[in-house]
């Protein structure tokens, strides 16, 4: 510590501290020196080392993102971009148009819609009288939008980021902070056709994204409460119960029927009846089949659910994807708010590691990366007359499909990934042409060409050439003396290095051809 750090520290003891305490024989020293100037004194001590810096004072930090968050380099966006181009193309081909809502909403606006997961939401502090949470979904923020809006009939997709206080996994792409890309259809339509077209959605993108083979499991949580109800479980168990059944796609048999058993207060019996149920799968011909089952046909709920569930893979059929879809018992999806069809879409190969646990069909590696169900109540529940719209959607985990392409770019590895979209690279032969050459880049820009010039006055042609290597730019317009004097500009193929001379009233429509070309 330096000298003046002594000093003002020893003061701040031992005078300021003290003085008030001090009587008027212990003052004695310091005859002629009043107390207010003794503090006026340590006041410009303090403020002097404080300009000074020193040891005390500095704050050290780590630098890094908080828990369960990430930054995205150029390379990560690119392959984002991709994605994201590839979903939302697909949700406008079906029709879509999108919202946006704020990040937080009213804290009660997301409390007891999303059951035991309520847990994993964000509560901000009071600001300026209201009690905030950060949305937890994109789902609940809709059904408020519709409410408050008093709209009844829209296809929307919406894709942002949503926030879970959750254990993070940052390898299989679980975050604190993720994006969703949410599709949904609300309104008042015949049965199962709107709910068949987001299945043909989760198909179409999964199939384009190229991430591996996939199984879409459908269920109803209709046929899920009636199962619950003719196997005993009590009607206050019954959401806590599904959370549990949910958890089969981490969790083995065993582990979910102790769950169920020794932690929910659920009966032997009543357990073992939901096992015998939640292993099968099938398809229409399973539906059938449960139709008859002494047991179920017992349910109206289920029966309607069973009946819905036959006319979905009917429709499948006609949009040919019954070959990736399964009607599966064990789907639960704890969310409170499903109140019919549920699906979710699994990855059975090519994924990255899977948590403890997890495991999918044939022992092979899974990972969830899609899921959604009808919710018709949800609506009402804002409405203050209680109105309800009909809802059916699906929200794709992004984040978990991002994950996946990484290390599918990571193993190909020599494979360039371009960070931008830049058609030509403005370049010189000699020196002193740098006017000419932000002269030609601006045209280039103002015929809506994506194009680069480097920020030097004399670049050597060389370093150019070398960073349309490097970056993937395809052309390179090179101006020179005898260039301007011909009025062309010598057009450059950076891969096949080829060059050709086009005159400069010719060269946008040039560039554009040979673009489209590509």
């Amino acid at each position: 510590m330096n000298a003046l750090g002594v000093v003002s520290r020893r003061l701040c003891a031992g005078v300021a501290g003290r003085v008030s305490g001090w009587s008027a024989h212990s003052l004695r020293p310091f005859a002629g020196i009043t107390v207010s100037q003794i503090d006026e004194e340590v006041a410009k001590l303090l403020e002097l080392k404080a300009q000074l810096g020193g040891d005390e004072g500095k704050h050290q930090f780590t630098l890094k993102t908080a828990k369960g968050t990430r930054d995205y380099n150029p390379k990560q966006m690119a392959i984002r971009e991709k994605v994201f181009n590839t979903i939302i193309g697909c949700f406008k081909r079906h029709g879509a148009e999108t919202i946006d809502t704020p990040v937080f909403e009213l804290k009660e606006t997301l409390t007891g819609k999303y059951g035991e997961d309520s847990k994993l939401i964000y509560d901000l502090k009071d600001q300026g009288g209201e009690l905030l949470s950060l949305r937890y979904d994109l789902t609940v923020p809709f059904a408020r939008y519709l409410a408050m809006n008093k709209i009844s009939n829209i296809k929307r997709y919406h894709i942002a980021k949503v926030y879970r206080r959750d254990n993070p996994a940052m390898t299989r792409g679980r975050y604190r902070e993720f994006y969703q890309c949410d599709f949904d259809i609300a309104g008042q339509y015949d049965p199962m056709i709107p709910d068949a077209e987001c299945l043909k959605i989760v198909h179409e993108i999964l199939s384009e994204l190229e991430l591996g083979d996939f199984r879409i499991k459908v269920n109803d949580r209709r046929i899920l409460d009636g199962m619950f109800a003719v196997c005993g479980v009590p009607d206050d168990k019954f959401r806590t119960i599904c959370s549990t059944v949910d958890k089969l796609d981490k969790m083995s048999w065993e582990d979910v029927r102790s769950e169920m058993v020794k932690e929910k207060g659920l009966s032997e019996e009543a357990a073992d009846q939901i096992g015998q149920y939640v292993s099968m799968q099938g398809g229409k011909d399973l539906a059938e089949r449960l139709l008859q089952d002494a047991k179920m046909s017992q349910s109206k709920q289920a029966c309607a659910g069973l009946t819905d569930m036959k006319l979905l893979f009917s429709y499948l059929e006609l949009f040919q994807v019954t070959d990736k879809v399964v009607f599966d018992l064990s789907l639960a999806r704890g969310l409170d708010y499903y109140t019919g069809v549920i699906y979710e879409a699994i990855l059975t190969q090519n994924g990255p590691a899977p948590e403890a646990g997890e495991k999918g069909e044939e022992g092979v590696s899974v990972g969830s990366v899609a899921g959604g169900g009808r919710y018709d109540g949800l609506v009402g529940m804002f409405d203050p007359k209680g109105r309800k719209v009909p809802c059916v959607g699906v929200s794709i985990g992004i984040e978990r499909v991002f994950s996946i392409l990484e290390q599918k770019a990571e193993v190909r590895g020599s494979e360039k990934v371009r960070t931008t979209e830049t058609q030509v690279m403005v370049a010189s032969a000699q020196k002193n042409l740098l006017e000419e050459r932000l002269k030609l880049t601006a045209e280039l820009w103002n015929a809506g060409i994506k194009a680069e010039v480097m920020y030097k006055k004399n670049p050597k042609l060389l370093s150019q050439l070398q960073h349309c290597e490097d970056s993937g730019i395809p052309l390179v317009a090179i101006l020179g003396e005898q260039e301007l004097k011909d009025g062309v500009v010598k057009l450059r193929d950076v891969h096949s290095r080829e060059e050709a001379d086009v005159l400069r009233a010719e060269l946008v429509e040039e560039i554009k051809k040979r673009i489209a070309d590509v």
